[in-house]
């Protein structure tokens, strides 16, 4: 929906808003400021749905939280299960997973990557890349793609599904299951389970890599636009190995400057707050981070895809590694900042993913018993990081001898990427929209550059009480009775 009005300025200018934001998880807006000659002033992302989730989980017993926190959001509720398990492990004190545990939490992650990136590239961002950003509305969508292109749109929507097999199989629900528990899992795979997930894997890996290849393809006919839409440079983090491959499930926090240049290696996530800052801003519910040593306007960040396949030496997989090589190759030794470049890294991450739940699927382990570690003394606090389908996602717990939850702290995979998504749309704004007439197609260019990094907006909440808060009360015939601020 577009919406023309007059802003409150001294300069008169008008006020464009694009209300919702479409094709992505939750609900947002876009407000541009222009001048009588349409020249953008201002272009920032709004997120204005509030959901709280930090506040009232605390006071529930802290076994409750995995399978709580994962009704912030129906796409990536596997993410917030398997964080929030990692961080129970240790508030419960639990040592390390038994093998298979930790192998079937890998595999459930792996499922919902798959799903997920087949999810956002085939049913909300191929729209606009098959077709264009100014086609006909009406076709821009999936049921156009699956009528221009029905192979393809089979291909996406069969992958996903496989992806959900996956979480079916292993927590019981294709959404908000309820497989890990803090120490481990609560469910074996069984062997009929396993098989029926590896008669299709072969086909979904290879379908992953024609997805790299379709995204390549469409680089290919226009690279000078792939690479410069919505560009904004920017210091990329993500979790490594020890090796300094990129591992989803566990690691090191590395992060890299626009160049490429270390910032910092190996960071141990459970001190993310001595390295972190979030900062809040009066017209958007969700949080701004950085990194404290650089500073609010060097110090922050992307997450996510693009983020990933950069900041890593490596992919575990031959087929994914073999398609990162190329990706990087076209920087010439440095990252690559457009935003469009999210969906040729994230089908390599796709194809990542199917390649190590393939090799899961042909592992002994994942058909074990062994499911809960050894339990220790409780440690009354616990941190876990992941690599979620759209970024580093950190959930923070503290819980009291009672063992309810006192404290709770989640900064999601799109939080992070809060300040790089509103320079990317400045950057269209200005390349495209800032002088002339406003149009749907235009307006849909910057839809475009924010569906690039596959936002949740659901996700992205705020602290309840650190948002600006001003009531008016009026009476029946509008004259303001008495104002309440706080904030």
């Amino acid at each position: 929906m577009l919406n023309l009005e007059t802003a409150e300025s001294p300069h008169r200018l008008r006020r464009v808003a694009i209300e919702p934001v479409s094709r992505v998880e939750g609900h947002g807006k876009v407000t541009i400021l222009l001048d009588d000659e349409n020249r953008v002033h201002q272009v920032r992302l709004h997120i204005v749905e509030f959901r709280g989730f930090e506040v009232f989980i605390e006071g529930r017993p802290y076994w409750e939280v995995p399978v709580t926190v994962q009704r912030l959001c129906g796409i990536c509720p596997v993410s917030h299960h398997v964080a929030a398990a990692k961080a129970m492990d240790l508030v419960a004190g639990y040592g390390p997973l038994t093998p298979t545990a930790e192998k079937l939490r890998r595999l459930l992650h792996y499922g919902q990557i798959v799903q997920s990136h087949a999810l956002h590239f085939f049913h909300l961002a191929s729209p606009d890349l098959l077709f264009g950003f100014d086609s006909e509305v009406a076709k821009r969508n999936v049921v156009g793609v699956a009528a221009a292109f029905p192979d393809l749109a089979k291909r996406g929507v069969m992958t996903r599904k496989w992806g959900q097999e996956v979480i079916r199989h292993i927590v019981g629900k294709r959404i908000h299951g309820t497989g890990c528990v803090p120490g481990g899992m609560n469910k074996a795979l069984k062997v009929d389970e396993r098989d029926a997930l590896r008669r299709e894997v072969d086909e979904i890996v290879a379908w992953s890599r024609e997805s790299v290849a379709l995204v390549a393809k469409l680089y290919e006919t226009n690279p000078d636009f792939y690479r410069g839409f919505g560009e904004s440079r920017s210091n990329m983090m993500a979790l490594v190995d020890q090796t300094g491959a990129l591992d989803f499930y566990h690691g090191g926090l590395r992060a890299v400057d626009a160049d490429g240049g270390p910032i910092f290696d190996h960071l141990d996530y459970t001190t993310y707050q001595e390295v972190f800052q979030e900062d809040t801003k009066p017209w958007s519910y969700m949080k701004f981070p950085h990194i404290k040593a650089l500073g609010p306007e060097k110090g922050t960040y992307r997450v996510g895809p693009l983020a990933r396949v950069q900041t890593a030496d490596r992919l575990s997989t031959p087929a994914a590694e073999d398609e990162r090589r190329k990706f990087v190759a076209l920087g010439g030794g440095k990252p690559l900042h457009g935003a469009l470049l999210y969906h040729w890294a994230r089908m390599i991450e796709m194809l990542n993913a199917a390649e190590m739940a393939r090799d899961l699927l042909n592992d002994s382990d994942i058909v074990g018993a062994d499911l809960i570690a050894d339990k220790g003394p409780a440690r009354g606090e616990g941190v876990g990081v992941i690599e979620a389908p759209r970024g580093t996602l950190f959930h923070h717990y503290r819980v009291g001898k009672n063992d309810l939850v006192t404290y709770c702290n989640l900064i999601v995979s799109t939080t992070n990427n809060n300040q790089a998504m509103n320079e990317a749309i400045r950057s269209v704004a200005s390349q495209f929209l800032s002088g002339r007439e406003v149009t749907e197609g235009l307006l849909n260019h910057i839809e475009v550059a924010i569906r690039a990094y596959d936002p949740c907006l659901s996700c992205a909440t705020h602290a309840l009480g650190q948002m600006p808060l001003e009531v008016d009360l009026v009476d029946a015939d509008g004259a303001l009775v008495s104002r309440g601020r706080r904030g």
